[in-house]
């Protein structure tokens, strides 16, 4: 599969818009072209170990949940251990691709795999429902324009002027034109859509002629909401189940033989959990406020934790990609039906959380 066709079905897997502003997401690496992409390698973190094991296993392309590359490199030396990354990939032909807080927000990504640790068995349909705690919005606005603006006008020739001004503005969409009636008297309804630097235009010039018209209204327009898709869950149990059984059936879902628990105050092991709050890797920002029985997430920081005591929520945390490597394999097999399986798709066998318990 050519890299470039790969890389358009990995955006259109997972639409990189939904990522965080502040992260690094898409193609990271590219080899000169052109470049064929016959075996991906899976891999939560990209170290130097799992780019040996791409190499041995002649992978073409690396896809990377977080971004190997997040602050700018200076030099591509042989210095540091990121650097020897990138050098180590154009070396041996080997691309980078990252998806990381795109594949947090989308309906079938990280986190509604995490939300299945919460149920008795890997297939628990039924047994809890979720929604993102930080709904994404779509790309774009439903029509042309983040601005509407409406007023209502005497049928005068004056009018028609001023209209064909607001028309010679760049960037003015939608603009239309309805029969009103205001205060028993015969107007004219105008609305359109403009950008935010059109609107600065069209306000100056409607100051200009304020004698033309009046009920003058400014919309933000919004951009829609995406079902199902956004940062965090908030999971409510079809029954409540006590915090000792859900610590349980979380060890089993990520493999763990220990989590890191923390209990709401007037909280015990037997007290029940009905609504789950989860965000894979570091959730302290995601889950703040956020009112449930229990956060779940990989690692948040030491007076977040108080905070959720504090307000009887327990906390289970598990390490950052503990939290998000077992969804790799789920990943594998997803990715296969949506490439018609043209590729070989292989998980890391090196990809491992680099803390321990001792």
């Amino acid at each position: 599969m050519n890299l470039g066709e790969l890389v358009s079905a990995l955006n259109g897997f997972a639409s990189l818009s939904l990522a965080e502003s502040w992260d690094n997401v898409g193609l990271l690496v590219e080899p000169s072209p052109p470049h064929a992409v016959s075996t991906l390698l899976l891999t939560n973190d990209l170290t130097e170990e799992v780019m040996e094991e791409a190499v041995q296993k002649k992978a073409d392309l690396i896809l990377s949940y977080h971004p190997p590359i997040f602050t700018p490199l200076k030099h591509v030396t042989w210095r540091t251990w990121k650097e020897r990354l990138v050098v180590r990939a154009l070396e041996h032909r080997i691309g980078i691709y990252s998806p990381h807080t795109a594949y947090d927000a989308i309906p079938h990504g990280v986190n509604n795999w995490l939300t299945k640790g919460l149920g008795e068995s890997k297939d628990f349909s039924g047994a809890c429902t979720s929604v993102p705690l930080h709904p994404s919005a779509a790309p774009s606005y439903p029509g042309e324009g983040t601005h509407r603006v409406e007023f209502c006008a005497e049928n005068t020739e004056h009018l028609e002027t001023l209209l064909s001004k607001i028309k010679d503005i760049q960037e003015i969409s939608s603009v239309t034109t309805l029969p009103a009636r205001v205060e028993g008297e015969e107007q004219t309804r105008v609305s359109l859509n403009c950008s935010q630097k059109a609107l600065l235009e069209v306000v100056a010039l409607l100051s200009k002629n304020s004698f033309l018209y009046h009920k003058t209204e400014i919309l933000l327009l919004q951009k829609p909401l995406l079902p199902h898709t956004g940062m965090g869950r908030l999971c409510t149990l079809s029954e409540p189940v006590s915090l000792l059984a859900i610590i349980e059936r979380i060890k089993s879902h990520l493999k763990l033989p220990h989590i890191r628990l923390a209990v709401g105050m007037g909280k015990t092991l037997e007290s029940p959990v009905k609504k789950a709050a989860l965000c894979a890797g570091s959730g302290s920002s995601v889950l703040k406020g956020v009112e449930a029985d229990l956060y779940l997430t990989g690692e948040m920081s030491h007076h977040a934790v108080l905070d959720a005591v504090a307000n009887g929520i327990s906390v289970i945390l598990c390490e950052h990609s503990n939290t998000e490597r077992g969804f790799l394999s789920e990943l594998r097999d997803t990715l296969a039906i949506h490439l018609q399986n043209k590729i070989n798709i292989i998980v890391s066998e090196k990809d491992r959380d680099p803390l321990q318990v001792a």
